[in-house]
Order: C-alpha cells, then structure tokens, then sequence
C-alpha cells in the first residue's frame, strides 16, 4: 500500500536562500559512510529508539490522498548515485513531527552531500519511505511515500520543508528565517519551525 503526506505538507511559504553563518562549526564530519543502523550509536550517544509512534498512528499521518496531484510542471530527478565520487554519505536515525497537531514519526536517515551544494536525504520506515529531498544542480524534488505524490521545481527549494535545511544547517549554513538549529550533542542535532510546529531531530551514527 502506497500512503502520502496531507495536504498541508504541501503548501509552500517564501523561498530563500541558505547562505553560511560566518565562524559556523559544521556539523557533517568527513569519513565513509556508516553501516551499522542497528538504532544504537557507537559510544554511548544518543539514539531515538525509544521514540517510535504506533502503527495505527503512523497510518493516520500517512493516508491515502485524493485531489492532490504529483507535480508535473518539471521532470523528476534522475535516480541519485551516491556511490559516485564527491558524495558524502551519513546515515543515522531522525524523528519528525510535521507540525504541532501531527504525531512524531521515527526512522532511519539517510543523508548525502557533495561540494556542489548537491543533496539526498530521505527517511525511511521498514519497508517504505516516509520523504525523499533531493537537489541537484538548480533543480529539487520532494516525494512522499513511494513517490506519488511529489513537488519539484528549479532554483531554491521552498523553505517550508525542513528535509531542505538539514543539509545547510548541518554544514555550518543559515537555515531560513523560520527554522531553529540546535546541536544538542555531539552527534545529534533539532530544526524547528516555530510558525508551523514542524520539528526534525537527527542522530547521526558514528
């Protein structure tokens, strides 16, 4: 069965850009990516295991949607290697409410980047994805569920999802005007929206 986010997900505020805070400490680390997504991180830091929603819960935020159409106005982004050179991979774990009304949903992250000011980053929920963002070059693109129902388009992404500014935020960017970044330790970090609700915390595996 193929769900997708409400129709509130949908609805974008103004773009702007990310730039970098001048002296910001970048979150992202260099090495190879992490294999081991077990949900415990490697000394003792802080996981999300305890922090999983219920079935019947995440059913209700993830329903079947009508009168909502994939965008089609640009084409959708190729398939992202990541095994490609240049990308930066991390994997972790992430827990994300979509706004103040909307019950939290746990999963697995996933997490690339490149020095192009490319990006993926997608959430998982055994056996399907929950939101995949992706931006390559001048064009972006955001799916809900099995890819249905999804946005795209050209320039900046709309700052109104917070898949967008996990990239920036954690590499020492600005996120935009509404969105909070917080390093709560040395491996975890928040984004939170304070006019929508919205938050997304992330645990990086080691």
């Amino acid at each position: 069965m193929e769900f997708a986010m409400a129709a509130e997900i949908f609805l974008f505020s103004d773009q702007v850009a990310c730039p970098a805070t001048a002296g910001a400490t970048p979150f992202l680390c260099a090495g190879p990516a992490a294999a081991d997504t077990d949900g415990f991180s490697k000394g003792g830091g802080k996981t999300l295991n305890g922090k999983i929603i219920s079935a019947a819960g995440f059913l209700a935020l993830l329903v079947a949607m009508t009168g909502i159409t994939s965008c089609r106005t640009a084409k959708p982004l190729p398939t992202a290697d990541l095994s490609a050179p240049g990308w930066q991979v991390l994997q972790g774990q992430a827990l994300w409410k979509p706004d103040r009304t909307r019950p939290e949903v746990a999963g697995d992250l996933l997490l690339a980047t490149n020095a192009a000011g490319d990006c993926f980053v997608q959430l998982n929920k055994n056996p399907f994805p929950v939101v995949t963002a992706e931006r390559l070059g001048e064009r972006w693109q955001i799916q809900f569920g099995a890819g249905d129902y999804s946005r795209r388009g050209f320039g900046a992404p709309p700052d109104r999802f917070s898949w967008f500014q996990l990239p920036c935020a954690l590499s020492g960017g600005r996120p935009a005007v509404d969105w909070r970044f917080e390093n709560m330790a040395s491996n975890s970090c928040r984004l939170e929206n304070a006019k929508t609700g919205e938050t997304l915390e992330v645990v990086i595996i080691p």
